[in-house]
C-alpha cells in the first residue's frame, strides 16, 4: 500500500469514527466556566457552539451554571477598553445564542468579574447539589480561579463528586489566585483530554456551510465566531474559526470517561446543528405591515 492511499484510509476511518459518536452523556450535571475577556477571543465561538449543541442534543437542562470572563486579572496584552468590549461580546454570545436556540430560559449567564460574588455562589450551589448519583462536571474553559473560589466556599464532602474537564495547560497554569495543583488538592477528579485546538481551530472556509446557511440561528453562530477572527488584540486567530473549548462539552456529551469523543471535529458539530434545524425550522415571520 502506498503512502497516499494510507493517508486517505486514515481520514476515512477518522471521519467514520466522528459520525459514529452517539449522544450518551454520563450521569450528572454540567457547569461551564469560560474566559473570553483574556487576550484570546476563542470563547466567543465556543460559547455559541456549546449552547447550540446542548440544545440540539436535548441536554440543555443538564447545564446548571455558565459563567464567562473568568480571567480575573487583566494582563498587559489587552487594554482596559478592549477587555470591556469582550465582556459585552461574551454576554451577547451567551444571551443571544440562548434566546435564538431556546431552552435556557431558567439559566442566568454570569460575568465572573462584574458579578464575582454571585458567580462563585451560583457555582458553589451546583457543587453542593452534587452526589455520587448526580455529580457535577465542570468544564474549565478558562483560568481556574473561579472554580477554586467556589470549591473553597463549599464543604469538602461534596468535592469528591466534582469532576473538572480540562484540555490545555494554558488554562490550568494561568490562575492568578489558584494553581492547578491547588484545584486538585480540593479532592476533585481531574479529567484531562486531548488539546481540542487540533480539530476545532480550523481554517475559516471549514465554516462556510454556516456562513451561507439560510437558517439565521446557524448564521448567528458563524457571525460570533467571525467576530473573534477579526479581533484586533491577538494575531493567532487570523484566518481561523475557533470553538476549541466546545470540544470538552462534546466529549462529555458523547460519553465522557466512558468512551467520549476526545477529538470531536467540525463535521460532528455541523451534523448535530444541521439535523436539529432541519427538524426544528425557524417560525415563519409575518409580512411587514404597511
Amino acid at each position: 500500500m502506498t503512502k497516499l492511499p494510507l493517508r486517505v484510509l486514515i481520514v476515512v476511518l477518522l471521519t467514520a469514527t466522528t459520525f459514529a459518536q452517539t449522544i450518551t452523556p454520563p450521569a450528572g450535571r454540567i457547569a461551564i466556566v469560560a474566559d473570553g475577556n483574556s487576550p484570546d477571543p476563542d470563547d466567543l465561538g465556543a460559547t455559541a457552539v456549546s449552547l447550540a449543541v446542548l440544545r440540539a442534543a436535548g441536554l440543555e437542562d443538564r447545564l446548571v451554571h455558565y459563567s464567562h470572563s473568568c480571567d480575573l486579572v487583566r494582563g498587559q496584552r489587552i487594554s482596559e477598553r478592549a477587555e470591556k468590549e469582550r465582556h459585552h461580546l461574551m454576554q451577547l454570545s451567551c444571551d443571544v445564542t440562548a434566546r435564538r436556540w431556546g431552552g435556557f430560559d431558567d439559566l442566568k449567564f454570569y460575568d465572573a468579574i462584574w458579578e464575582k460574588k454571585k458567580t462563585i455562589k451560583d457555582l458553589g450551589s451546583a457543587i453542593k447539589a452534587s452526589t455520587a448519583a448526580d455529580p457535577l462536571w465542570i468544564i474549565e474553559a478558562g483560568e481556574p480561579d473561579i472554580i477554586g473560589y467556589a470549591l473553597k466556599a463549599t464543604p469538602k464532602k461534596y468535592h469528591k463528586y466534582v469532576k473538572v474537564i480540562t484540555h490545555h495547560p494554558a488554562n490550568d497554569d494561568a490562575g492568578d489566585f489558584f494553581t492547578w495543583q491547588q484545584i486538585l488538592d480540593f479532592g476533585v477528579e481531574e479529567v484531562r483530554i486531548t488539546d481540542q485546538n487540533i480539530n476545532l481551530k480550523v481554517a475559516l472556509h471549514q465554516w462556510d456551510w454556516a456562513k451561507i446557511h439560510t437558517d439565521s440561528r446557524i448564521q448567528w453562530i458563524w457571525t460570533i465566531g467571525k467576530i473573534a477572527e477579526v479581533d484586533d488584540v491577538v494575531k493567532f486567530q487570523k484566518g481561523k474559526w475557533d470553538c476549541s473549548d466546545a470540544g470538552m462539552l462534546l466529549y462529555w456529551m458523547t460519553g465522557a470517561t466512558n468512551g467520549g469523543a476526545k477529538a470531536a471535529s467540525v463535521a460532528y458539530v455541523k451534523s448535530l446543528l444541521l439535523d436539529y434545524v432541519a427538524e426544528h425550522p425557524e417560525p415563519k415571520r409575518g409580512k411587514k405591515r404597511t
